[in-house]
């Protein structure tokens, strides 16, 4: 199961963190959800290196439990409710920036004692986790990045994203309708995939009249436009720790980029998964687990 711990933000944002154990005797990421739960099973012993795991835009804690859970076995393994996102504060007039985010993680770090720690990031938590590994070395021993890219995205893809959300049938009446809405009918959906139905339901809270996500769209998008404007292949160059860069066969990060990525991260190392898309982790999680295990086997217990 997962264990809530707060930690400050920067600006005093509070976020939430979930430190997991392994095996749940439950669905963890209801656990998670559900803001239940306490150590359960077999754990890490005391003084495991640690694990921070940061989800993407739009993302949520909980999407990582299946990851967690056997990582949990030998680390100390947290998964981050960003801002915005999850059980953290949403601050209606608060920063959204990338060094928000970025400040974010690092005092999360600082006051959980994770470091020297393995940052495992999901698209924009990917981002944020190699930005943090460039400006603070000394709290990062390896980088997992995934499926995100580090060249700009530009104006057309904020103002598609914009309008992507304006489309969404607001309030969903089930969740049955949220999973077949973007697990089938979205316009973003090539060919009908269940796990991204699953994936969003997990972000839907009931509220009086429905389903709805528990972010506000408005602050996905100020996030958003933080960064796709701007390449990010500095920040990977200044990474010094070992990093593996991860994408899905059919997801958003194409291979040459990845591969670009790889040749300018000074300790790169390549992993690509078939049959997943931009959802790595979630789409496929045995073969996920296949990609990134020798990595993390190589940087040692400590």
């Amino acid at each position: 199961m997962a264990r809530r711990i707060d930690v400050t933000g920067t600006g005093g944002v509070r976020l939430a963190a979930w430190e997991f154990g392994d095996p749940p005797k439950t669905d963890p990421a209801r656990d998670v959800r559900d803001g239940q739960g306490a150590h359960d099973g077999h754990t890490a012993p005391e003084g495991s290196p640690g694990v921070l795991l940061l989800h993407g835009l739009m993302g949520r804690a909980s999407h990582w439990a299946s990851t967690a859970r056997w990582l949990s076995a030998r680390y100390r393994a947290v998964a981050l409710d960003q801002r915005g996102h999850g059980r953290s504060d949403k601050p209606p007039q608060g920063a959204f920036t990338r060094d928000a985010y970025v400040d974010d993680a690092e005092a999360a770090l600082e006051q959980l004692g994770l470091a020297p720690v393995v940052l495992i990031g999901h698209a924009m938590g990917a981002l944020t986790a190699w930005q943090l590994a460039a400006k603070r070395p000394d709290l990062v021993r390896g980088l997992v990045i995934c499926d995100m890219r580090a060249s700009a995205l530009g104006a057309a893809s904020q103002r598609e994203w914009g309008q992507w959300f304006e489309s969404w049938p607001l309030p969903f009446a089930t969740l049955a309708d949220v999973r077949r809405f973007f697990g089938e009918d979205d316009p973003w959906v090539e060919r009908p995939n269940p796990a991204r139905g699953e994936f969003y339901a997990e972000v839907m809270a009931e509220s009086p009249d429905g389903w709805r996500p528990v972010f506000e769209p408005e602050q996905m998008l100020r996030s958003r436009e933080t960064w796709v404007y701007d390449a990010h292949w500095e920040e990977l160059a200044q990474v010094r720790c070992p990093a593996l860069v991860v994408r899905g066969l059919d997801g958003e990060l194409g291979r040459a980029e990845a591969q670009e990525m790889v040749r300018v991260l000074p300790r790169g190392q390549y992993a690509e998964v078939a049959d997943a898309g931009h959802l790595v982790h979630y789409d496929q999680p045995e073969a996920w687990r296949a990609a990134i295990e020798p990595f993390l086997d190589s940087l040692g217990e400590h």
